[in-house]
């Protein structure tokens, strides 16, 4: 226990004065320290976030110069002048790429010299570039391949990567040397002020104004340390989040890229096999027997083949959607029997619809598919049955919800939400929901198609989908879909349905097929139908016989073919016989008459693959247009 200090006794009050202005003096020092502690870390942190500037600029750099080179690869295998665009943008942003990364660098004359020889590359690669991509407007494709075999252009790549990575490297080693200084700055910062805490607490009352001032200027420098934490926690964060929406991004354009190749060549043998059987059926129908369930097994498998590659294109965003204005109050009413009858007896469905709902432009039978898929969704989530509420209302979707939801933007939609009294999800299983082939149905009772067709459609319908769900609870599904405005609604054209006839012989058609199997049947199909028909497997084989007879009414065309395409074809036809009618078709939809996913104003098509019956009306339609 310490002794009271006696006024009479001069030598304490003389050691406790001196050592209370040693220790004011102390703590004087550590409070300084502390400032200077907490100046250097705020000087540590500006070079972290100086750090990743730097990289995050390199990186720009070097993806804008791989947009170029991938914009001129492809421009030197179609020819196709869109290819361009992104090769041109990437070209005139470099230089103020370079120019920011050069100003960022300033500092470091290692990463400056560095920045000196990308530029010089990349200087070099742009114009090996540009020289393949005149050779190619040149008409000069050889002499473009050539120069690009010579593999001058992958070295160059190969170079500035190389190089970007040194320079990556060096940029991990400052981060790293600057991490450090950090961590040692916090950690001499925490024991400073301790140590002051503890000093201060012992001159007490003498040193009590000294201490607050401290003691405020410590709680000053945790709070500019704490600010600090959190903008780089915000910085990587949204970095975490661009980088999660670029990986759905590029994922969702490879599985697009993959299913619109396969269903080009699988929509073709439908074709094929759908026309055979209905030609068969229709021969077959007054003379053998015993074949009909068989020529109906194989019909239904083809449906099922049709509507697999539907669903995949549906995903994908690349099915031609033909939208019209509609009222989704009354489509909906309209559904109610067939919602009654595929659901079941078990389950109560009560329809709530919003007055005054504004009309959007949609595919209605898409949007009656997609209904439906979110429904039986819905009842396979209450197997002891239950209730099923379709809801339509007027939304505004702000800015601050767009913000956390990047793929739709503000504005007015047309709301319809499905909800149902079910078991609920789990947020791992809202997070891939919309994956294709993903199902937590028992096995054999689910695709796992059916909510990613729904995606798909409604993206491509420009519109936006969100699932809300709470285990034990339900789950609500909610569309939504752009409002349609009186100034759109002007533009769009609802064509009547055609009556199905057949024709006759003076009704002359030109078909143009580069697929054999298929060429083959659509002109059977036709003369079948009672034209007379002629065929050509390319443009120029077309143009001849359109030359050769004058009477040719209609040209039938497929629109992906090697050379010449389609739409060019009927374009130069269009020219030499402007009364020629013309009606397209296609397996894949991304050309020359899909733009956005929907089908020109001024274009007739019919899809693969298509039956006689949907030949039958389609070419009676447009010649009787």
């Amino acid at each position: 226990m310490p002794q009271p200090v006696s006024s009479s006794d001069p030598k304490p009050l003389t050691w406790l004065y001196w050592s209370a202005i040693g220790i004011t003096v102390l703590a004087g020092v550590l409070v300084g320290a502390a400032f200077w502690l907490a100046a250097r870390a705020q000087t540590e942190a500006e070079w972290l976030h100086h750090t990743l500037l730097v990289r995050n600029q390199i990186a720009s750099v070097l993806t804008l110069v791989q947009r170029a080179e991938s914009g001129q690869r492809g421009y030197l295998l179609t020819g196709r002048d869109t290819y361009l665009a992104p090769h041109s943008s990437a070209v005139a942003a470099l230089p103020a790429a370079l120019d920011e990364a050069a100003a960022l660098v300033v500092d470091n004359p290692q990463q400056q010299q560095a920045i000196g020889r990308l530029s010089q590359l990349i200087t070099d690669k742009l114009r090996e570039l540009r020289a393949t991509i005149d050779e190619r407007k040149a008409g000069q494709v050889d002499a473009a391949l050539a120069r690009v075999n010579t593999d001058e252009g992958a070295r160059a790549m190969d170079e500035i990567r190389d190089l970007v990575s040194a320079m990556d490297t060096e940029e991990d080693r400052l981060l790293t040397l600057r991490q450090s200084s950090l961590t040692t700055s916090s950690i001499l910062l925490q024991i400073g002020a301790g140590i002051a805490f503890l000093l201060i607490c012992v001159v007490g009352a003498l040193t009590n104004y000294l201490t607050r001032r401290s003691f405020a200027a410590l709680v000053a420098v945790r709070d500019q340390l704490v600010t600090a934490n959190q903008e780089l926690l915000e910085q990587a964060s949204q970095r975490e989040r661009a980088e999660s929406q670029l990986r759905q991004a590029q994922k969702m354009e490879a599985i697009g890229q993959l299913t619109g190749g396969i269903a080009h060549d699988f929509n073709n043998m439908l074709s094929v096999i759908a026309g055979s059987l209905d030609l068969m059926q229709r021969r077959l129908s007054g003379g053998a027997k015993g074949v009909e369930r068989f020529i109906e097994a194989a019909k239904t498998a083809t449906d099922r083949g049709a509507a697999l590659t539907h669903r995949l294109l549906a995903f994908a965003r690349q099915q031609p959607l033909a939208p019209e204005p509609v009222d989704i109050n009354k489509m909906i009413v309209g559904m109610s029997d067939l919602l009654r009858s595929t659901l079941g007896e078990h389950f109560q469905i009560e329809i709530v619809s919003a007055g005054g709902l504004w009309a959007t432009n949609a595919d209605t039978h898409q949007l009656e598919s997609a209904i439906l898929n979110i429904a039986i969704n819905a009842r396979d989530a209450m197997p002891e049955g239950g209730k099923i509420t379709i809801e339509t209302g007027n939304a505004y979707l702000d800015d601050a919800y767009c913000r956390h939801h990047a793929d739709v933007d503000p504005g007015q939609f047309v709301m319809v939400a499905v909800s149902d009294t079910g078991t609920g999800m789990k947020p791992e299983v809202i997070a891939r929901a919309f994956d294709p082939f993903f199902t937590t149905k028992p096995a054999g009772s689910g695709t796992g198609l059916g909510l990613s067709q729904v995606y798909g459609f409604v993206k491509q319908s420009r519109g936006h989908i969100k699932i809300y769900s709470e285990l034990g609870a339900g789950t609500t599904v909610k569309l939504y879909l752009p409002r349609l405005t009186e100034a759109d609604a002007k533009k769009v054209k609802i064509p009547a349905p055609p009556a199905v006839k057949t024709g006759d012989s003076s009704e002359i058609i030109l078909v143009v097929e580069d697929d054999p199997l298929v060429r083959r049947l659509t002109t059977d199909a036709l003369r079948e139908l009672g034209y007379t028909v002629f065929d050509s497997e390319n443009a120029s084989d077309a143009r001849a016989i359109l030359d050769r007879e004058p009477e040719i009414k209609l040209l039938f065309t497929d629109v992906v073919m090697p050379g010449v395409n389609g739409k060019k074809l009927a374009d130069e036809a269009a020219q030499l016989r402007p009364n020629l009618k013309v009606l397209y078709t296609t397996g894949y939809t991304p050309n020359a008459v899909v733009h956005g996913g929907v089908l020109d104003a001024d274009v007739h098509f019919l899809s693969k693959p298509f039956t006689l019956d949907q030949l039958a009306a389609k070419v009676r339609a447009v010649l009787d247009e």
